[in-house]
């Protein structure tokens, strides 16, 4: 569990998670993977659990029959999933918070491929990073923290001087490994079942001020 802090949080950069944080893409992401699982009569409950958050290819390796090609089957579901937009929105507070950040101050960390991931961002409205670290940008998933890591540094940050927004167990644990500050949305799973000390219900709950120095970000919290 990170440490409590005190609010405002005062940083000087945001990094998000995509999926569940900027954009509500719950949909589709089940969808490819129940469609997956019956195609190898797999329990698609057992994979929904473990998915969110973390790249396919680790989802597909832990569960995928040995006689299968791995980055085929990857190539397979991620077309199916980019195939699905319906249900994709952007997250409520996403654009205005987004819109609010100045330049080099933000950045997007995903588990979804770099290039799925800037039309997943299009089809939702909401402007593209100029800092966008995909899952083919890494070479370890979350909850490694790598991904954090290159974005804040690709900012000119120390990541201890950076806040994390997340939905998902991996990529929290991500964001705290990495040293940042993480704020769990609880627009996937309960807060109960997110391993930070502050959750929100969505972006909304957010409100920033720009200072000299830095960021100032003050949420309402959950718990």
């Amino acid at each position: 569990m990170q440490p409590a802090f005190d609010t405002p949080f005062r940083v000087q950069a945001i990094l998000f998670d995509m999926d569940g944080t900027l954009i509500d893409t719950k949909g589709p992401v089940e969808r490819a993977w129940r469609a997956w699982a019956a195609r190898h009569d797999l329990d698609p409950d057992a994979i929904i659990a473990v998915c969110h958050g973390v790249r396919s290819i680790e989802t597909v390796r832990r569960f995928a029959p040995p006689h299968l090609d791995v980055e085929e089957e990857v190539r397979l579901l991620e077309q199916d999933y980019i195939n699905d937009s319906e249900g994709v929105y952007a997250i409520p507070g996403a654009l205005e918070l987004m819109r609010a950040l100045p330049p080099g101050r933000w950045a997007v960390v995903t588990s979804a491929p770099h290039e799925m991931a800037r039309l997943r961002i299009a089809q939702a409205g909401l402007p593209l990073p100029e800092l966008l670290i995909g899952a083919d940008n890494v070479s370890r998933g979350k909850p490694d923290p790598e991904g954090y890591r290159a974005a804040a540094t690709g900012l000119g940050f120390d990541p201890r001087d950076t806040l994390v927004f997340e939905d998902a167990p991996a990529g929290i644990r991500a964001g705290l490994a990495a040293g940042a500050r993480v704020i769990g949305l609880t627009t996937t799973m309960p807060a109960a079942e997110l391993p930070c000390d502050l959750c929100v219900a969505d972006l909304t709950a957010i409100a920033l001020d720009v200072r000299g120095d830095g960021l100032e970000i003050t949420p309402r919290a959950l718990r």
